[in-house]
């Protein structure tokens, strides 16, 4: 990293709590220039937030990356930095979170638990490590202080997310999370699409629960209010309603089984 350190900071708190990780940022790195990614994650959604970091992460500068989304937060899970290969190094807690991401950033090179006492807050609470723990590495990280003075090695743990089942005409898949619009993003991709149905032409219309759903590249290939199956901008499928919100049309949200049937054309 040249010039003045970036720092990114994505979390399911709110701005008010965001905003107190990156003034702790700020004031132990003054020089780091702070940008917080998204404080809009849902709660405790751990998998929406490896999602947002994995699509975002690519297209930031190579710096440091506060994430926290932390429903174990105060218990045996652990705190970690994570260095990829890209240059970056990924701060927050064991869950999953940071996995995805760095392997969109060339994979994991040296990842290390946030232990020493001297890189934290004195006295740390058992509730917000992003102020106390996650923010006070990000900030002496920002400093050139280096990682192996963190604690020990260790291997992170992978983000673990439900399998997509693939049969003869059909396609079940896992709601990951609703994005802002209210679409639905899946537990799949467009190769399990290919697999369940074999090449399907855009245009070729499948069926959910009685009701067609086209197979588009994009929203405005169906008319305002229909639905669609499309490849959402993180690679996975979605489920969307054009210029309108899936989750509230079909009545589904995180953790829900869609099955997609093949149907025919329109």
């Amino acid at each position: 990293m040249t010039g003045s350190p970036f720092v990114s900071i994505t979390t399911d708190f709110g701005a008010a709590y965001t905003g107190i990780v990156a003034g702790v940022v700020a004031r132990i790195a003054p020089a780091a220039r702070v940008q917080v990614l998204s404080d809009e994650v849902t709660p405790y959604a751990v998998a929406e937030g490896a999602s947002l970091l994995t699509q975002a992460l690519p297209y930031l500068p190579i710096g440091i990356h506060v994430a926290v989304v932390d429903p174990g937060v105060g218990t045996a899970r652990r705190p970690i930095a994570v260095r990829a290969a890209r240059g970056d190094v990924l701060v927050g807690p064991d869950n999953g979170l940071l996995a995805p991401a760095a392997e969109a950033l060339g994979g994991v090179v040296e990842a290390r638990v946030l232990e020493a006492p001297g890189l934290r807050l004195p006295e740390p609470s058992s509730t917000f490590h992003g102020r106390d723990v996650f923010a006070p590495a990000a900030g002496h990280l920002a400093n050139g202080v280096p990682l192996a003075e963190f604690g020990p090695r260790v291997e992170p743990l992978p983000l673990r997310l439900p399998a997509p089942e693939v049969g003869d005409g059909t396609l079940t898949a896992t709601v990951l999370y609703p994005d802002s619009f209210g679409s639905l993003v899946l537990a799949a991709h467009p190769d399990d699409l290919r697999r369940a149905f074999g090449e399907l032409p855009y245009g070729h219309v499948l069926d959910l629960d009685g009701i067609a759903v086209p197979w588009v590249d994009t929203y405005g290939r169906v008319p305002a209010g229909d639905p669609l199956v499309f490849t959402d901008s993180s690679g996975r499928l979605a489920l969307a309603v054009n210029q309108g919100s899936a989750a509230q049309a079909f009545g589904l949200k995180a953790g829900a089984r869609l099955t997609l049937r093949a149907r025919g054309r329109a």
